[in-house]
């Protein structure tokens, strides 16, 4: 067996009994149950663009699988598959065994399936694409909102933009801030039970990856609507609540990573919403309204004040 089949079979093989064949041939095969669809979303991270060269690897498994399950979990989605194709430097055993447990740990949490992947030597990246099962009509979308719906976010915002301005040497937090921001940034969880019970409830729906602004605008601009928020209503992380107030803005508004959800939903469903809340641990915060008007989203301070922050979000292209 090759090097590159001997690490395969080492780290990466496992038993998948949901799908039809898994990892070993030169294609997985999947079934999928009637009336539903595959919701599939792929994301490459790249080492000193996505994460430091030196992250934990424990953490780098988790966050890597998790980032992509935060998108099925803005559309609603059961994840069901996983494929991984990893650039390694080198073939380093001890890093390897703590990514695949990083890994794997998050992947038996909601039940999810290596079926495939690659392997090649270059720069340390790894592209994952994950799969899952939503029934057709009930699937979340960025298109669905209405002029008068309701905006809401999922947990609090804020905390893993703060830490990477620590780690950037931006600002200087104390150890406990970090610790609890940096908890954040390393570990986020995807939010799957709750795009599961927004299913029928929400009108839109997306995950904060690049900022409440700029993912919050992607639905203004799919729906072709206004979104006004109001800031004094944005849930902000506890880590991000301890620091000083110019630091609120650019990460509770434009700071990304947090992979909470952001969607809408018709005002009548608020009962229900608060409901769903508490039946799946994650607390969710009314912050505005969708409107006619120009396309995107714009935020009102206290005093009611349009706020001149910034829409712009995470850019891989940005100077």
């Amino acid at each position: 067996m090759t090097p590159e089949f001997s690490l395969i079979a080492r780290y990466f093989t496992r038993p998948t009994p949901r799908a039809a064949l898994g990892v070993g041939d030169d294609c997985a095969l999947i079934g999928v149950a009637d009336g539903h669809v595959l919701a599939v979303s792929t994301d490459t991270l790249v080492s000193g663009t996505h994460f430091f060269v030196d992250a934990d690897p424990v953490k780098l498994g988790h966050k890597g699988l998790a980032v992509n399950l935060s998108d099925l979990a803005a559309m609603g989605a059961v994840p069901r598959y996983v494929t991984l194709a990893l650039t390694l430097p080198s073939v380093d055993d001890a890093w390897l065994d703590a990514f695949s447990r990083g890994f794997f740990s998050l992947a038996d949490r909601y039940n999810v399936e290596l079926i495939g992947g690659d392997t090649t030597r270059g720069p340390l990246s790894m592209t994952l694409t994950v799969f899952g099962e939503v029934p057709l009509s009930s699937a979340l979308r960025r298109d669905g909102a209405k002029a008068g719906d309701d905006v809401w976010v999922s947990g609090s915002l804020g905390g893993a933009a703060l830490a990477l301005k620590h780690m950037q040497s931006k600002v200087a937090l104390k150890p406990n801030v970090f610790e609890r921001a940096a908890e954040r940034l390393h570990s986020p969880l995807p939010r799957i039970e709750l795009g599961l019970a927004l299913r029928g409830i929400a009108s839109a729906a997306i995950d904060i990856s690049d900022g409440l602004l700029a993912d919050l605008g992607h639905i203004c601009e799919r729906s072709k609507l206004m979104a006004e928020i109001e800031w004094a209503s944005v849930p902000l992380s506890p880590a991000l609540l301890s620091v000083g107030p110019e630091l609120r803005v650019p990460c509770g508004l434009a700071g990304g990573d947090d992979y909470e959800l952001c969607f809408t939903a018709p005002a009548a469903m608020r009962a229900r919403i608060d409901s769903i809340a508490a039946e799946v641990g994650v607390p969710m915060t009314r912050i505005g309204v969708m409107r006619q008007g120009d396309v995107g989203v714009v935020a009102r301070d206290e005093k009611g004040e349009l706020m001149t922050a910034s829409a712009a979000g995470f850019d891989h292209f940005s100077s």
